[in-house]
């Protein structure tokens, strides 16, 4: 029987994939590109982009088809088998990275290709591929004694194994709590579709009642709705002490050895390849130039947004006071008077205006804004095989009817699915050696409540604007029209530029034109009242400042984490992030809490020392929405120019350079600034 991962089919056979395949592909593909590898150096010059890149660029595709389908079942379906395969794998193709990252003869020969004659020739994308490809070599530590060499591949290694260490153990954590109620009082102020999404989780164990979990819908339900301050606190307990040393499971999950031993390999890793600290190595491929630059950015940010951060929270607290509510509120209070502090001063909720967004209206609208926008038309297909039931998938075109790239949609939350939203590549576009393009593919997934009792499933707006952001970021993988795959779609983009598609496309889920093309209610078709979106609109800034500092928060906690990291004092985790908090945060955080436990983005995901980039891509985003705002939210001219400079390139150039292109000048921080109205600035009109 064939290795479905061996095969190379158009898409992956989800349908046929299982464990076993897993270690034999994955072993047997490494060992073909190390003897391919072999050979054609063996072969000696000359190297070119013909001969040598390309060749290598299709190595790597072949690994990347069989290994992104396995990543990416390890997240949505996660098994004991498939992890068990899926760990397994980590220290090869750490390894196998390492080894060719370290290679004298490969980087000499990349040297080689940057040296002819007819460099120049090639077109900007090949040359920035080589020269991404020489600046990694580097940092592989290709230039290190032998000894050094060796130990870097280990930490490397070892890396590896630990950020899905932190993932798993967080993912555990989260599906291991559950409370199950009994008595219905306890959940009044729940609307109707939380109880029913709590009754279906009870069904499905064979529990009397209602059970809570900490998936993300059941979590924002409580902090949200329910008058019971005693089942806020203890949901909220159990949720920020998630895989630590403290909470319902103390100690049964503990990330906190993980993270501990994830810092110190990486402060090493700096140090053998000659940097100071770790945020030193992460800037090296964004568009900021040093970790003083992002500092003093996150520190102007945050002396405008504190102060509005603080009178905020001072309204709450006196509009808590004045319905009843404690004199001081906690954490676990705040969600639930700022949605009856919204009610009140806006005549809105989220829950008023799920109605109008059921979830299969909501994709079909969101395809129909970036249609008018970039000219595309999206169409489902039905024949491609998915890992669930609820996963659909889609195909894009351009105007003239040529394809441009598929997804998959994996919209709810489910047990043994990683929390969170994310877009992920699952196929690069590339030039194949026949002369024909590989379409790209994307996996986009979200956690969503799921329809339950029959009934279609309700968005919120805030999950509207989530399944915008991701598509953003799926538009810029797959609208790109870079055919060399190390620069194609988001690929060889800077880290902190790479949010800039995803945060630009929110901005229509808050504009009449668009909501227009989706925002109908389920029942009656009635198209989202005026003057409820009239209180939408009124309410966007609603809080910013107390939404900025908390982003702040985490931007200055990763940035110094790993800055400041010692070796004579361990991390300072907590430290840090208490002393983070004290000059940031409004809200003061129990002893208990133990948020960096859960803190993926930095620990298991690709923003160490990088999550400062959603503040600095917004600021790109916010000051390119408004060249919209002057021209018109769907003016075609301005779509274009967009789809062209920015998402057609990838990172095949400059972001910088990009950026200009579109604007026409450096990017302000003042469209940023009065979008979440911290300053007052006059409005621009089409």
């Amino acid at each position: 029987m064939s290795n479905p991962l061996l095969d190379t089919p158009d898409l992956p056979a989800f349908d046929r994939i299982a464990p076993e395949h897993v270690e034999p592909a994955i072993e047997q593909i490494l060992s073909d590109n190390r003897a391919t590898i072999d050979t054609r150096l063996a072969q000696g010059a000359p190297f070119t982009w013909d001969n040598f890149v390309a060749p290598m660029e299709a190595l790597e595709d072949r690994r990347d088809r069989a290994w992104s389908p396995v990543s990416h079942l390890n997240a949505v379906v996660n098994t004991p088998e498939l992890r068990a395969a899926y760990e397994t794998c980590l220290p090869k193709l750490s390894d196998y990275s390492t080894d060719l990252g370290q290679n004298e003869a490969l980087f000499a020969a990349y040297r080689a290709v940057s040296e002819r004659d007819d460099f120049e020739a090639l077109s900007v994308e090949q040359r920035r591929v080589v020269e991404n490809a020489i600046r990694d070599f580097r940092l592989a530590g290709v230039d290190l004694p032998h000894d050094d060499k060796a130990q870097y591949k280990r930490l490397k290694s070892e890396l590896s194994q630990l950020t899905t260490r932190f993932a798993n153990n967080l993912l555990d954590a989260t599906n291991a709590w559950s409370l199950d109620i009994e008595d219905e009082s306890r959940l009044a102020g729940l609307p109707d579709s939380a109880r029913a999404m709590f009754r279906d989780a009870a069904e499905r164990e064979g529990i009397r009642g209602w059970r809570v979990t900490l998936q993300m819908p059941s979590f924002l339900a409580v902090m949200t709705h329910a008058e019971d301050r005693s089942l806020r606190e203890t949901i909220y307990e159990a949720f920020v002490t998630r895989a630590s040393d403290v909470g319902p499971h103390a100690g049964e999950w503990d990330n906190g050895p993980v993270m501990e031993r994830i810092l110190a390999i990486r402060h090493e890793l700096a140090q053998l390849l000659g940097f100071d600290n770790y945020a030193q190595r992460s800037l090296v491929t964004k568009m900021a130039s040093d970790p003083a630059e992002v500092l003093t950015f996150l520190r102007e940010l945050a002396g405008q947004a504190v102060p509005r951060a603080r009178d905020e929270l001072a309204e709450l607290e006196a509009f808590a006071r004045d319905a009843g509510g404690p004199d001081t509120l906690r954490p676990w209070d705040i969600a639930f008077y700022a949605e009856k502090m919204r009610e009140s001063r806006y005549a809105i909720s989220q829950e008023q205006l799920k109605p109008y967004f059921p979830a299969d209206r909501v994709v079909e609208g969101l395809f129909a804004v970036v249609g008018r926008l970039f000219g595309i038309r999206v169409r489902e297909r039905t024949d491609a095989p998915t890992w669930h039931r609820d996963v659909r998938f889609f195909e894009i075109e351009d105007r003239d009817g040529q394809p441009r790239g598929r997804f998959y949609l994996d919209l709810y939350a489910r047990a043994h699915k990683r929390g969170g939203a994310w877009m992920a590549g699952a196929i690069q576009r590339r030039r194949r050696p026949d002369g024909g393009i590989q379409q790209p593919a994307a996996f986009l997934t979200c956690n969503f409540t799921p329809p339950v009792d029959g009934n279609p499933a309700l968005l919120s707006h805030d999950e509207v604007t989530t399944l915008f952001h991701e598509f953003g970021h799926g538009l810029h993988h797959l609208l790109t029209q870079v055919d060399t795959a190390g620069v194609a779609g988001i690929s060889g983009v800077a880290w902190d530029a790479v949010e800039l598609p995803s945060q630009f496309l929110e901005n229509w889920c808050w504009e009449r034109e668009a909501l227009d093309l989706f925002a109908r209610h389920h029942e009656t078709g009635e198209p989202l009242p005026q003057e409820l979106f009239e209180r939408l609109r009124a309410s966007r800034q609603f809080q910013a400042g107390m939404q900025m500092v908390r982003q702040l928060e985490f931007s200055l906690f990763d940035l110094l984490l790993h800055q400041d990291y010692d070796p004579a004092t361990g991390a300072r985790i907590q430290e840090t992030l208490d002393e983070v908090r004290r000059s940031v945060a409004v809200i003061e955080a129990p002893a208990y809490n133990r948020f960096q436990h859960g803190f993926a983005h930095i620990f298991a995901g690709g923003y160490a020392a990088g999550y400062y980039s959603y503040k600095w891509a917004e600021v790109l985003s916010a000051d390119a929405w408004s060249r919209f705002e002057e021209d018109g939210v769907f003016n075609e001219r301005t779509g274009a120019d967009f789809l062209v400079h920015i998402l057609e390139r990838g990172g095949s150039e400059d972001p910088m350079t990009l950026f200009r292109a579109f604007r026409g000048r450096a990017p302000s921080i003042e469209p940023l600034l009065r979008q979440h109205g911290i300053v007052n600035a006059p409005d621009h009109h089409p």
